[in-house]
C-alpha cells in the first residue's frame, strides 16, 4: 500500500513538473505533500519528491542553463518549506555537474557563486557544507591549472566567502608545501656537474642559446635560471648550508643578468622582436590572461627577459622565499634557522629585488608599495596561524546597526529651525558650529579672552628684555605704545633737569624704574607680601603623581596556560597509542631520545615523554599540545584534551 502511495505521489509531482506554470509549481506540490488520502511518512513524502525532481531535472534540464536554475531555485523554496530536506538542492546541483560537460559546469558555476549567501544560511550550511566541498573538489581534479586557470580561481574564491576563516578544512595547519609542482628545463644534468667550475661556464661562448644586441642568455645562464624554480618550490632546503650556497651563487648570476639588462617604458628600434612592458600591458585586452607558469624553452628566455610581467613574477618569488626563511613558523623544526652571515645576504639581497622592482615599468613604484604591503598582511596571518588560528569574530557591543532611513528635507527647513531656536545655520558644519558660540558677535570682541595684549610689567620687565636687543626700532615702537595706552607717565615722566634722554631705550628703562618704585611703596603702605605661587600645571602633575596606583589590573583576555597532571597525561597517553613518535617528531623531540624514553618504559613510552616535555619546555600547555594533534588529525586526542581544558575552567570559575 505505501508503494502504492509513493507511486501516486511521484507521478503527480512529476505531471505538476512537466505541465504547470512556473508560479503554479510551488503551489501545487505543498498541496499534494500535504494530501491527507496519501498515507505516507514525512520522511517517505520527501524522498518520492526529491526523486521526481532528480528525473525531470536529469531528462529534460540537461544542457539547458535556464531550465537547471530554475529547478534549482524550485527545489530551495521548497526546502524552505520543509517539503523536501535542506540537503537536496546541493544533491541536485551535483547531479548535474556529474553528468555536464566543463563548459556547461563553468556557466552554471555563476549561479551557485550568485547564491553563496544562501547556502550559508543557517538552514542549508551544517547539511550542505560537506557535499558542496566535495563538488567543488571534484571539479578541480577534472579542471587544468593551466588551461582553466580562471574557472579554478572562481572556485576557490567560492570556497574562501562560503566557509568561515577558521574552517579547518581551508587551512594549512603543519605549513606544507606543494612539492608536487616542479618546473621541468632542458639539460638538467649539466648543471650539477658544472655548478662547481665557474670556469667551464665562461668558456662556453660556443653554447650560446640565443643572443641580441642588449644580452646575451648562454647555457650557463639558463641552467641557474631555471634550477631556482626549485628552491622556490621547497624554501625549507635553504636552511642546507650547500643548498644556501648553491642558491646565492644562482641568485647572483640572475640578478646581475637583470640589472644588466633594463626595461624601457617605450620601444626602441635597438630591440630585436622583443616588445617592452608598455607595450605588453597596453597592447592587452581585458580578455587575456597571464599564468604563473611560463614556458622553459631555452629560446624564449631572452624574449621572457625582456617581458615586464615575467620579471616580477620571479622577484616577488624571491621576496616570498626571503620572508619564509626570517620569519617565526610553529612548525619549523630547530635547525631551520639561518647564520648571521645568512641572514645579512638575505638582507642585502632583498633591498636590491625591492629596488630591481622600482626599476620594472610599467608603475614600478607603485608596484612594489603593494607588494611590500601584501606581505605585511601576510606576517598577520603567520602570527594569527602561529597563535592556532583562534575563531575571528566581532566584538560584541560593536555590531553595526542599520540606520534608518531619513526623511526627505525641503530647501530652507535647516534655516528656519536654527532662526526659530536663534541659532545661525552657514550651511557647513564647522561654520555653523563657530558663528553659534556667541549670540551677539559685537560682545564676543569684547570678552577678555580676545584681549591678546600682554600686561606693561611683562613686557617692559628687566628679565624679558634682556634676550631683546635694547635699541630694536619694533621693540620700542611696541613699548611705547603700550606705555602709552596703560599709563599716565608716559605724558608726565621726564628725565633729571640737567641730563637728556636721547635715545628711547634709555627712557623706557627710566620708565620701568619708576613703576617698579611705585610697586614698592604701594606694598610698603598696605603691609602686603608678595607671594610666587607655584606654577598649576606642577601642582596638578604633583597631585596626579601621588593618586597613581602601582597595582595594575590583570588583563582578562590575557591567555593563560594550562598544564597537565599525572592522571591526565596517563589518560591522554592511553588515547594517543602508538602514534606517540609522531607526536614527539612534531614536538621537536630527537630521535635517540624517543628510543630512550621507548627503552625506558617499554609498554607506556608516550607518558614518558609527555612527562619530559611539560617539565622541560616553556611552552608546553594543554593547548598547545591540543594544537600539534589537530594538526595530525589525532581527533580522539583532541576531543579528550579539550574536555580536560573545559572542566579545569569550571573549577576555576567555581
Amino acid at each position: 500500500m505505501v508503494e502504492g502511495n509513493s507511486s501516486i505521489l511521484q507521478q503527480k509531482v512529476l505531471d505538476i513538473l512537466k505541465n504547470a506554470d512556473n508560479s503554479e509549481i510551488l503551489a501545487l506540490i505543498k498541496k499534494q505533500f500535504n494530501n491527507a488520502e496519501l498515507a505516507l511518512e514525512i520522511n517517505d513524502k520527501r524522498s518520492t519528491i526529491e526523486h521526481a525532481l532528480r528525473e525531470v531535472l536529469i531528462e529534460q534540464c540537461i544542457g539547458e542553463i535556464e531550465s537547471v536554475e530554475r529547478m534549482i531555485k524550485l527545489s530551495i523554496d521548497l526546502s524552505r518549506q520543509e517539503i523536501i530536506s535542506p540537503f537536496s538542492p546541493v544533491s541536485l546541483l551535483v547531479d548535474v555537474f556529474d553528468v555536464s560537460t566543463l563548459d556547461f559546469c563553468e556557466r552554471l558555476f555563476k549561479f551557485v557563486e550568485s547564491n553563496v549567501n544562501v547556502f550559508k544560511e543557517a538552514h542549508f550550511f551544517t547539511p550542505c557544507k560537506n557535499s558542496l566541498l566535495r563538488m567543488c573538489n571534484d571539479l578541480l581534479r577534472r579542471l587544468s591549472r593551466s588551461q582553466n586557470t580562471v574557472f579554478c580561481g572562481r572556485i576557490l574564491m567560492f570556497l574562501a566567502k562560503f566557509f568561515p576563516f577558521s574552517e579547518r578544512s581551508g587551512l594549512n595547519i603543519v605549513s606544507e608545501f606543494n612539492i608536487e609542482n616542479v618546473t621541468e628545463f632542458e639539460f638538467t644534468s649539466a648543471i650539477d656537474s658544472n655548478s662547481n667550475n665557474e670556469d667551464a661556464f665562461r668558456t662556453s661562448e660556443t653554447n650560446v642559446i640565443t643572443e641580441d644586441a642588449s644580452m646575451k642568455i648562454d647555457q650557463h645562464l639558463y641552467l641557474k635560471f631555471w634550477a631556482l624554480q626549485e628552491f622556490f618550490r621547497c624554501p625549507y632546503i635553504c636552511y642546507d648550508k650547500e643548498k644556501f650556497k648553491k642558491f646565492s651563487g644562482y641568485t647572483k648570476d640572475v640578478l646581475t643578468a637583470f640589472k644588466s639588462f633594463k626595461l624601457e617604458e617605450t620601444a626602441t628600434s635597438s630591440t630585436k622582436g622583443i616588445k617592452s612592458a608598455n607595450e605588453i600591458i597596453t597592447s592587452r585586452d581585458d580578455s587575456e590572461h597571464f599564468f604563473a607558469k611560463f614556458l622553459t624553452n631555452p629560446k624564449l628566455l631572452a624574449l621572457q627577459m625582456g617581458d615586464s610581467n615575467f620579471r616580477r613574477t620571479i622577484l616577488v618569488q624571491y621576496l616570498i622565499l626571503f620572508q619564509y626563511l626570517v620569519s617565526t613558523v610553529k612548525f619549523k623544526s630547530e635547525n631551520d634557522k639561518l647564520t648571521t652571515a645568512q641572514q645579512e645576504y638575505v638582507s642585502e639581497t632583498e633591498e636590491l629585488v625591492y629596488k630591481l622592482l622600482n626599476e620594472t615599468p610599467p608603475k614600478s613604484n607603485e608596484f612594489a608599495e603593494a607588494i611590500k604591503h601584501i606581505l605585511a598582511r601576510e606576517e598577520m596571518w603567520n602570527s594569527w596561524k602561529n597563535e592556532g588560528c583562534r575563531e575571528i569574530k566581532r566584538p560584541e557591543g560593536h555590531e553595526k546597526e542599520i540606520p534608518e532611513p531619513k526623511k526627505r528635507k525641503f530647501l530652507g527647513d535647516d534655516i528656519l529651525n536654527a532662526t526659530k531656536q536663534g541659532k545661525f545655520d552657514l550651511g557647513n558644519s564647522e561654520l555653523s558650529r563657530l558663528w553659534n558660540l556667541c549670540p551677539d558677535n559685537l560682545q564676543a570682541c569684547k570678552n577678555s579672552d580676545r584681549n591678546f595684549l600682554p600686561s606693561l610689567d611683562t613686557y617692559l620687565d628687566i628679565k624679558d628684555s634682556e634676550n631683546k636687543e635694547k635699541t630694536d626700532p619694533t621693540y620700542e615702537w611696541r613699548a611705547l605704545r603700550l606705555v602709552s595706552r596703560q599709563s599716565s607717565h608716559f605724558f608726565t615722566l621726564l628725565a633729571p633737569p640737567n641730563e637728556k634722554v636721547e635715545k628711547i631705550s634709555d627712557y623706557l628703562k627710566l620708565f620701568n624704574q619708576k613703576i617698579q618704585k611705585d610697586k614698592v611703596e604701594v606694598k610698603a603702605e598696605t603691609g602686603t607680601v608678595e607671594i610666587e605661587s607655584q606654577p598649576e600645571t606642577l601642582i596638578e602633575d604633583n597631585e596626579a603623581s601621588e593618586n597613581i596606583e602601582d597595582d595594575t589590573p590583570e588583563d582578562e583576555n590575557q591567555h593563560k596556560d594550562t598544564a597537565a597532571t599525572p592522571e591526565q597525561i596517563i589518560e591522554i597517553s592511553k588515547v594517543i597509542g602508538e602514534g606517540w613518535q609522531k607526536l614527539g617528531t612534531k614536538l621537536g623531540i630527537e630521535k635517540d631520545v624517543l628510543e630512550f624514553y621507548k627503552e625506558k618504559n617499554p609498554t607506556s613510552p608516550c607518558e614518558l615523554m609527555l612527562t619530559a616535555w611539560f617539565n622541560d619546555d616553556e611552552d608546553a600547555n594543554l593547548e598547545n599540545l591540543a594544537y600539534t594533534l589537530e594538526g595530525l588529525e589525532f581527533t580522539k586526542a583532541v576531543t579528550l584534551i579539550k574536555k580536560i581544558i573545559d572542566s579545569d575552567e569550571t573549577m576555576q570559575v567555581d
